[in-house]
């Protein structure tokens, strides 16, 4: 049973992310939004590494 509640949570998230990427589309395909988007993402990947190579 707890196996069935964590498909059907990710199947829910799934869905959720697929809406809002259609709804987004517009600004999504836009060249500004996609640098936003990748330097957010360097950011966070920096960041985890960062405290990665810090951590003991």
């Amino acid at each position: 049973m707890p196996t069935a509640v964590h498909i059907l949570i990710g199947l829910l998230w799934s869905a959720v992310l697929i809406g809002f990427a259609r709804i987004l589309q517009g600004w999504l395909r836009k060249p500004h939004a996609r640098r936003l988007l990748d330097r957010i993402t360097g950011t966070v990947i920096g960041a985890f590494g960062i405290r990665l190579a810090l951590s003991n």
